[in-house]
């Protein structure tokens, strides 16, 4: 089971809302299942890093920099996860699915100034 969310507040405001979709997702081995990021920034923004990061200490799973309004076509984090931006939304899919896949995935974003 995929457990999936997290909302990034910034001094006060919300310059920043990072939602995942979908919140819960059940995988049968084998299976492709794609992991939806969606990235709100309140004020104009040049850069930010973006890192998918899963509960079992594994660390960053895939990572990458992004321009706010430059797509960018699905590209391999290893041979089985690929990114992809299409502003505002990031997706992670993981390809055929492993039961060692198991576990929270969180989209972390960090606007670069």
């Amino acid at each position: 089971m995929w457990g999936l969310g997290v909302l990034i507040p910034l001094l006060g405001a919300s310059a920043l809302q990072v939602s995942q979709d979908p919140g819960e997702a059940q995988v049968t081995a084998g299976d492709e299942v794609a992991l939806g990021c969606q990235v709100l920034v309140a004020e104009p923004w040049d850069l930010l890093r973006l890192e998918w990061v899963r509960d079992t200490g594994r660390g960053v799973l895939c990572a990458t920099r992004l321009c706010p309004s430059t797509p960018v076509p699905s590209f391999p984090c290893t041979p089985r996860l690929r990114l992809a931006w299409d502003p505002p939304r990031a997706t992670l899919s993981v390809l055929r699915a492993r039961g060692d896949d198991a576990g929270r995935y969180v989209c972390r974003v960090t606007l670069e100034i």
